[in-house]
């Protein structure tokens, strides 16, 4: 399993028992040690992570951070943990003053669901107010996956983290601010659009009217732009499974060589990419693909018609998801929006555990 997968894994685990975590120690155990794992440290090595991590702050001895990670007898990283339920927002105090006394360049406030990494990009030594790295476990990226790849102990380098660490703090911080803009646009902001159109006098009362303009102008942009890249997605995955039909047309059938020239729809498409989103966890996504026929669209494993993962009836009025149980028979369900495909998530992941050999 690689660094992804292993994050995503444990943020599916950790959602299903986080309603069981009723304290701080347990969510130490149940979330942030294991999280510490995936970043590929023994939390039962001394020598790796130091709990209660001893951090004397002026004339206050024997203060404690609750985790430090160690590399050459040093701390790297120390850790601050909170219960999952508390917010972050009044708790970096103390870890201020741990940080600002030892020798490690980074720090991370956490309550297991939401992880904040701070270092010294403003003074030396002393740690910034606001984090170059924050992400929720539960909602992480792909993007944000890579950056925290970093801090896995067998890819961790300082210079290389510090280096990127500038870009990530000050390109969050535009984000945010972009992201406050679109959803609720500033004066500031509808002004600056303004003069770029409207040769007039900006009283206040043109300026609120423009207002309006801006929320309804950046709602169709933000409309325009997922548009646009949903179209680009499924043209892609459509142009590859035409490839891969085209491919095998010479040990095509004339039946099946028929059933190439069915088309298939952006509905289709999206309702495959469900199916790959509900496997995602068990098996490389390219090993799923699909073959449209004129009465259903097939979902395979390995582009074997023997190994249908499921039948999706979309074309009629009525639409359907036909799965199979253990006897091989297919049972069909009536879905009423393709979100309700998930549903089925349970019984598809058991035909392709059964595909590969994972049950009997």
């Amino acid at each position: 399993m690689d660094f992804k997968d292993s994050v995503r894994q444990l943020a599916e685990r950790v959602a299903r028992m986080k309603e069981q975590i009723a304290t701080e120690e347990a969510t130490k155990t149940a979330v942030i040690m294991p999280f510490l794992q995936v970043l590929g440290y023994d939390v039962f090595n001394p020598m790796e992570v130091v709990p209660e991590f001893i951090a004397d702050v002026g004339i206050k001895k024997g203060e404690k951070v609750d985790y430090a990670l160690i590399r050459d007898g040093n701390p790297i990283i120390l850790i601050e943990a909170k219960h999952w339920k508390q917010k972050l927002d009044n708790h970096d105090s103390q870890l201020v003053r741990y940080f600002n006394i030892s020798k490690s360049r980074f720090a991370i406030l956490t309550n297991g669901f939401t992880y904040r990494f701070f270092t010294d990009l403003v003074e030396p030594n002393e740690m910034d107010e606001k984090p170059f790295l924050e992400f929720e476990l539960l909602k992480v990226s792909d993007a944000q996956i890579e950056e925290l790849k970093k801090f896995h102990k067998s890819y961790f380098d300082l210079n290389s983290i510090l280096g990127s660490a500038n870009e990530l703090k000050y390109t969050g911080e535009l984000r945010a601010i972009l992201q406050s803009e679109l959803r609720n646009p500033s004066e500031a902001f509808v002004r600056f659009l303004t003069q770029q159109v409207f040769t007039g006098r900006l009283t206040d009362k043109v300026v609120f009217q423009f207002s309006d303009f801006v929320r309804k102008s950046v709602s169709q942009v933000v409309s325009d732009l997922i548009t646009d890249r949903l179209q680009l997605a499924l043209d892609q995955e459509k142009q590859a499974a035409q490839s891969q039909q085209e491919g095998a047309a010479g040990d095509a059938t004339a039946d099946e060589a028929k059933e190439k020239q069915v088309e298939t729809t952006g509905e289709e498409l999206e309702a495959f990419y469900i199916v790959k989103s509900i496997l995602r966890q068990q098996l490389d996504s390219t090993r799923i693909t699909f073959r449209d026929t004129q009465s259903y669209f097939n979902v395979l494993l390995d582009d074997n018609i023997r190994k249908t993962i499921c039948r999706l009836y979309l074309n009629g009025n009525k639409k359907f998801v036909g799965c199979f149980d253990a006897a091989k028979k297919e049972v069909k369900t009536e879905i009423m929006v393709l979100d309700d495909i998930y549903k089925c998530a349970d019984v598809i992941r058991a035909t392709v555990e059964t595909y590969l050999g994972l049950k009997p």
